[in-house]
């Protein structure tokens, strides 16, 4: 039987979290080109751990550019069942703060992304079930942990993923604001996509940094101000992270393990035997 591993994403510092220990940077071949970065192997709190710096180590990769399928490709293959995302957010509401910490229940999708958002296609049909896009079993460790740690967390919200690399027009801002929907981000709704198809649970950490530039009131985002509240979120994501590692269970038993139960609608006799090989440590459960 496999170790069942816990996958961090996040920014290059998140691997510097005390007690993360026996580091081994790990590199991983995939079908579909390569991750962001080598994986960095370890324990934390007793458990086998898997990190990937989204962007890469130095930041490298625009967010339009992350290749998610090869991250998830890569965490599958390193035998991860949970990913637990660490990421900046730009806020749409008052109530959400500059450092405070949101856990998003819901995506909206504003990329042109969604052909790279999926590993299902040349020879096999899949459709997952995404009403709910985040593990909400997951989730709720991570909201009970940081309750627990007296950090300023919001439970539940709507995580607008936009293109990017540019920060929001003014209009795109009042527009989201209005709608109410919550933070704002560049990168979360594909990993969150192929996590599901890869049938591992999967949770955003959504620090705040800034609020866009919706609130007239408030400077509007700048990378200086970016950087400056997540140098302020990394050590209570860190604390957040440690914390909740202790609290998954050993074995992947949630709804989002077995995903494509009755997802993929192409007779097993038809996949096509590349695809099938590409596909292998996402669907060796129903081959």
């Amino acid at each position: 039987m496999p170790h069942h591993r816990i996958g961090l994403i996040g920014g290059s510092g998140l691997y510097h979290i005390e007690g993360f220990t026996t580091q081994k940077w790990v590199k991983v071949k995939t079908p579909f080109g390569p991750p962001s970065d080598d994986f960095l192997t370890g324990k934390l709190a007793g458990r086998e751990v898997v990190f990937l710096p989204r962007h890469g180590r130095g930041h490298r990769i625009l967010p339009s550019e992350l290749n998610h399928r090869a991250n998830i490709w890569g965490m599958k293959q390193l035998d991860v069942a949970w990913i637990i995302s660490v990421s900046a957010v730009g806020s749409l509401q008052a109530r959400y703060k500059p450092c405070d910490i949101v856990l998003p229940d819901q995506f909206l999708d504003r990329t042109k992304q969604s052909a790279a958002h999926s590993f299902f296609g040349r020879g096999i049909v899949g459709h997952i079930a995404f009403a709910e896009p985040i593990c909400e079993e997951l989730r709720q460790i991570l909201l009970r942990t940081a309750r627990a740690l007296k950090a300023r967390v919001h439970d539940g919200g709507t995580y607008v993923n936009m293109e990017g690399p540019a920060f929001s027009t003014r209009a795109e801002s009042l527009v989201n604001h209005r709608l109410g929907h919550d933070v704002v981000g560049m990168t979360n709704l594909g990993e969150a996509k192929c996590a599901r198809e890869a049938e591992i649970a999967y949770a955003t950490m959504a620090m705040i940094t800034d609020y866009d530039c919706w609130k007239a009131d408030e400077a509007h985002v700048t990378v200086e101000m970016v950087v400056a509240n997540l140098i302020k979120n990394a050590d209570t994501a860190k604390t957040i992270l440690a914390q909740a590692i202790r609290k998954l269970p050993a074995t992947p038993n949630w709804p989002c393990h077995a995903a494509l139960e009755n997802a993929i609608m192409t007779a097993k006799e038809l996949w096509p035997a590349r695809t099938k090989r590409e596909l292998e440590p996402i669907l060796k459960k129903y081959s």
